[in-house]
């Protein structure tokens, strides 16, 4: 079995578990306590709090240990929103951060609170400009994950940092997803990240707060970890997940140079094995091991099972595989493909004969997949011609049979992804050049979906209309 979702959890490191089965023994003891064996507990916290700090770049005073990274995140926010109540309640969030991150945002929005979602590139990146104007002088805190955990795209950390340092409004960074292979650049002032991310157990978070940050520790304070974690520290995880976190960054930059191999190949080769692929995010700024693509008239979760039964174990931000029937928030708000779609994140020492095995069996599943749909067979994609820069389009479609013949239309209520763009597929060459067709859908992945059919068909999408349920979207024939 090839595990291939390591942005997910990442297996355990053997130092990792070296370490947490040594500090079984050495490490259960409470570290506040004064005896010999408290002092020993104590000493291994206080190493591992050191190790920690190192690897991300801070006062080891500044870090303290969560019972994960959500909590991490969740208690950041809150503290540092409540920490500059008088400076005001508004707070900045790109539109593609994890959910913990957007529930925070959504908590404090019913709580009064006013929130900001700046928007993304087509590629998953925000804009520098957008947290520029975003930024206001009630602005309590901005919120950005140094990569997406979805695609791979990796964020303008730095830059917004700057932004947010000269504009005095700290920013928290969620840096669960790169923390592994290296320290998060710029002035930023607040840090969450998540050990089971880099090798490390499952149940450690990571919290930092840069001195002078103003910081109000929400819920009932607590002694232990400078009041910012309550409850009893998990030593032996927390041992393991500081000498992990040392022991992937030694590793980082051969293994990063490898695995970026591995999925410039999986990037490079996909589309061409398998028909009506969009591969997603950043092709060059993104993280070493994630590469997502998203195939056109395939179940997500079908073919997510056709995988699994082959060897492979990947996750997918498909409407389709999702108890809510919506296509992930990360993939919506950057406007791409959903259905069919599939996140390879490969874990540190993943074969390169892995690899080919997996682009092996990848055509056959997808081809698996479509046949039990009844989808058209794929053909090649139609790109619209660009009109030269400052003149007109090359040709004109013609429109004359549009003005006279109704609209087709499609009736997918009910019906889920990638239904609706099966029965537009099979469907649009029953109607004239420049006549359109109408899909009826009360399916949220249509909105994505259809868009991207038609631009990796070559046809014209023309819009949402109203109707009597779910929406109306017309889709005019190009050729």
């Amino acid at each position: 079995m090839s595990y291939f979702d390591a942005a997910s959890a990442a297996p355990l490191h053997p130092v990792a578990r070296q370490a947490l089965s040594a500090s079984l023994d050495e490490g259960w003891a409470d570290p506040a306590r004064l005896y010999r064996e408290g002092r020993r507990a104590r000493m291994l916290l206080d190493a591992a709090r050191e190790a920690a700090a190192e690897s991300v770049g801070c006062r080891p005073d500044e870090l303290v240990f969560t019972s994960s990274g959500t909590r991490a995140v969740h208690s950041g926010i809150a503290g540092a929103l409540a920490g500059r109540r008088r400076v005001g309640r508004h707070l900045i969030v790109s539109a593609v951060e994890h959910s913990s991150v957007l529930h925070s945002a959504e908590v404090f929005e019913a709580e009064g609170g006013a929130v900001t979602r700046t928007p993304v590139t087509r590629t998953g990146a925000a804009a520098v400009e957008s947290y520029a104007d975003a930024l206001r002088s009630d602005t309590a805190l901005a919120c950005l994950q140094s990569a997406n955990h979805e695609v791979g795209t990796e964020q303008p950390v730095a830059a917004v940092a700057e932004l947010c340092r000269e504009a005095g409004v700290p920013l928290l960074v969620d840096a669960a997803q790169s923390l592994g292979w290296a320290a998060v650049e710029g002035p930023w002032s607040l840090l969450a990240a998540s050990a089971h991310k880099w090798g490390g157990p499952s149940g450690v978070g990571l919290l930092v707060v840069r001195k002078g940050v103003r910081f109000a520790p929400q819920g009932p304070l607590d002694e232990r970890e400078s009041g910012r974690a309550a409850g009893f520290e998990n030593l032996p995880a927390i041992v393991a997940a500081a000498a992990s976190l040392r022991a992937v960054r030694a590793e980082a930059a051969a293994e990063a140079d490898r695995l970026r191999e591995l999925t410039g190949r999986i990037r490079a080769r996909v589309a061409d094995l398998v028909p009506d692929v969009e591969v997603v995010g950043d092709p060059r700024r993104r993280l070493p091991g994630i590469v997502t693509f998203s195939c056109l008239y395939v179940d997500g979760e079908a073919l997510l099972h056709e995988l699994d039964r082959a060897g492979f174990s990947v996750s997918s931000g498909s409407s389709c595989t999702s108890s809510t029937l919506t296509p992930s928030h990360v993939l919506r708000a950057m406007g791409v493909l959903s259905e069919g779609n599939v996140r390879v994140s490969l874990p540190a020492g993943t074969a390169s004969d892995d690899v080919e095995r997996f682009l092996d069996v990848l055509p056959g599943a997808v081809a698996a997949v479509r046949e039990k749909l009844g989808a058209p067979q794929p053909g090649p994609a139609q790109p619209r011609e660009v009109p030269p820069a400052g003149g007109a389009p090359a040709a004109e479609a013609p429109v004359a049979d549009a003005r006279v013949a109704d609209p087709l239309v499609v009736d997918a209520l009910g019906r889920r992804c990638p239904i609706p763009v099966i029965e537009l597929a099979k469907v649009i060459g029953d109607v004239p050049v420049g006549g359109t067709v109408r899909v009826l859908s009360d399916d949220e992945a249509a909105r994505l979906d259809i868009p991207a059919w038609c631009e990796m068909r070559g046809q014209e999408y023309a819009g949402e209309e109203p109707a009597d349920r779910g929406v109306a979207y017309v889709v005019r024939r190009l050729s």
